[in-house]
């Protein structure tokens, strides 16, 4: 009895596995599923043209024809820029306070004087373009400790004060070009500056700069433009931020192979379909109860749009001769068709028919003769 039980249930088993490979196949297969994972963060920066703020004290030099350090006096400057590129900038920056002129040695009414000099108040409002070197011959670079940025300018030049070398004149010194206080003169420069990173925002300066003004400006004749130098240092502070940060995210690949079971079904087998339409002896006349079956071949056509029908019409050899069967057959034959193109809309090139007369008897029965019958396949 165990034996028997044993048998029956690998019988069983066996049954339903075929059962199921009938209806559905199992796949298993591996396939590479490919995840994109963040691998890390790239940061880089972009320029961001900006405004800035510079502060700068410092000294000035005037050239004249005293000791040098007689002629050395105190200046200020504030200016007030725009970073419009990296390389590109401009500047309105006013710069004074005290300038000095003098003789190195002059002779007063047979008395030798050495080292007469006086003192002129200016202030010289003026526009810089500036180029940063740096950036121009290696490329921006908003971590870069130094920069170098040359500029060249012009502006005017304003004498508040020049009483000293009006008194110095009223005394008998050759003050050829003496003139009263607030005068103005066309001053051109340029230069260099040194810029040292502390922040973002912050920068320590140290800048240099040659200025070119007419004769006039210290009140001799030296049939040559006068010049001074000034030497500052200072501060810039950025009016907004000089960079844009951009965060790339940088992804990697990771494969991973997965294990697939796939169940497909397999498609279903579309049968053909076979209606047979029985006539009465000797009539080509659809009777109402047949009528049903040419509206299933119609079904059945539209269900499946490749699907093709044949018609073949037949007579019973029992009745009548060959000459009348003939006609009834094709008759038969017809009328099936006529239906299925005009009440059911089926095309004419799906539809293909004959007629056999009573040379050929479907069923053994004579009466069952009389019958158009249509197969319908799915293609």
């Amino acid at each position: 009895m165990k034996l028997f039980r044993t048998l029956l249930a690998v019988a069983l088993l066996a049954a339903s596995t075929t059962a199921m490979a009938q209806t559905r196949k199992v796949v298993d297969r591996v396939d590479q599923r490919v995840e994109k994972v963040l691998d890390r963060q790239d940061v880089s920066y972009q320029f961001k043209s900006h405004a800035f703020l510079d502060l700068q004290g410092g000294a000035q030099y005037t050239l004249g024809e005293a000791k040098f350090k007689d002629l050395i006096a105190p200046n200020f400057q504030i200016g007030l820029g725009y970073q419009f590129t990296p390389v590109f900038g401009a500047r309105i920056a006013a710069n004074g306070l005290t300038s000095k002129g003098g003789w190195k040695s002059y002779v007063l009414d047979g008395n030798r004087k050495e080292n007469v000099t006086y003192d002129f108040k200016y202030i010289a409002p003026g526009i810089d373009f500036m180029f940063n070197l740096s950036n121009l011959f290696c490329g921006w670079n908003p971590d870069r400790v130094f920069n170098v940025t040359a500029f060249l300018g012009a502006g005017a030049n304003i004498v508040t004060d020049n009483e000293d070398a009006e008194d110095l004149a009223k005394a008998g010194y050759k003050m050829q070009h003496i003139y009263s206080a607030n005068s103005t003169s066309i001053v051109g420069r340029g230069g260099l500056e040194f810029n040292f990173r502390l922040s973002d925002a912050v920068s320590l300066m140290l800048e240099g700069n040659a200025n070119i003004i007419n004769d006039h400006y210290n009140s001799k004749h030296a049939d040559n433009p006068d010049w001074y130098f000034n030497a500052l240092a200072g501060l810039r502070i950025n009016l907004g931020k000089s960079r844009k940060t951009i965060v790339t995210d940088v992804y990697r690949d990771v494969v991973h192979n997965d294990t697939v079971w796939k169940f497909i079904e397999e498609p279903k087998k579309i049968e053909p379909i076979r209606r047979d339409i029985f006539f009465t002896i000797n009539s080509i006349v659809v009777a109402d109860i047949e009528q049903a079956k040419i509206k299933d071949i119609a079904d059945y056509m539209n269900k499946y749009p490749k699907a093709k029908v044949t018609v073949s019409g037949y007579a019973d050899k029992g009745t009548g001769n060959a000459q009348i069967n003939a006609r009834l057959a094709a008759g038969r034959a017809d009328v099936v068709v006529r239906d299925l193109i005009e009440k059911y809309g089926i095309s004419a090139d799906r539809i293909t028919y004959d007629s056999y007369g009573d040379t050929v008897q479907p069923f053994a029965e004579n009466d069952l003769n009389r019958v158009s019958i249509c197969i319908a396949n799915p293609e």
